[in-house]
């Protein structure tokens, strides 16, 4: 119990471990409170404050990302154009990716200033747009998960061909951890297409899907994919608590 409550404390004293947190109470506030005002015919208090809750817990994190801008740049700087990748699939992916996401903060917080009244040009464009840059890099990103994937499984398969019979306990061990990147890719992916599935129903009407969700559907993709990345740091702590 201790160690939880440690871990917690530690967990939201990082700002992306609050931010974290802060995602998943936030789709899961959504998630309760749209299946209570289902059931309820948006009679119920209780349903209706959950969603209340949910939406001051996103405007929070919409605020939040206004600072979040010279943290991406650093990152794309640092990865600039993927010289480290040995598959230039990946590679050119990876660096899309990462120019959809540092285009992605400023059109939000130019969305954000319009609806705040602190410019005055219409946020509705602003917001379609930075969605769209969103749902691309999601997009990109499950694609660059794929590939991944594939080239782990041809290199696992390679290494038990030609691994000699000496360094067959060697060769499991490798293989186990490309089993656990495989594995790790395999969430990133389910979580990419959670939160994807959301991005296209925040799109304007008549473009697929947009705008049909319910509430509980949207916090149940929210929640799928904010638990998703919850794992690895849970995982971290199990590690450094052995």
């Amino acid at each position: 119990m201790q160690n939880a409550f440690e871990s917690l404390v530690n967990l939201l004293e990082s700002y992306r471990g609050r931010d974290k947190v802060i995602r998943t109470l936030c789709y899961g506030s959504q998630l309760v409170g749209g299946v209570i005002s289902q059931k309820t015919a948006n009679t119920s208090q209780l349903g209706k404050s959950l969603l209340l809750f949910s939406a001051q817990l996103s405007h929070c994190r919409t605020v939040l990302r206004l600072f979040d801008d010279l943290s991406m740049v650093a990152y794309s700087w640092g990865y600039g154009l993927g010289a480290a990748e040995e598959d230039k699939v990946i590679r050119w992916m990876s660096v899309l990716s990462n120019i959809a996401d540092q285009l992605y903060y400023p059109c939000e917080h130019v969305a954000w200033a319009a609806d705040t009244g602190l410019i005055k040009v219409r946020s509705d464009k602003w917001w379609t747009l930075s969605t769209l840059l969103w749902g691309l890099s999601l997009l990109l990103g499950t694609l660059r998960s794929l590939r991944i994937i594939l080239t782990l499984r041809r290199k696992a398969l390679k290494r038990r061909q030609v691994a000699p019979y000496n360094d067959r306990q060697d060769g499991m061990i490798n293989t186990a951890d490309i089993q656990r990147r495989i594995h790790g890719e395999v969430l990133s992916v389910l979580g990419s297409l959670a939160d994807l599935s959301n991005a296209i129903h925040w799109m304007p009407p008549g473009f697929l899907w947009a705008g049909r969700f319910p509430h509980w559907l949207v916090g149940l993709m929210g929640t799928t994919s904010s638990l998703i990345g919850m794992v690895p740091i849970c995982s971290s702590d199990q590690s450094a608590s052995l």
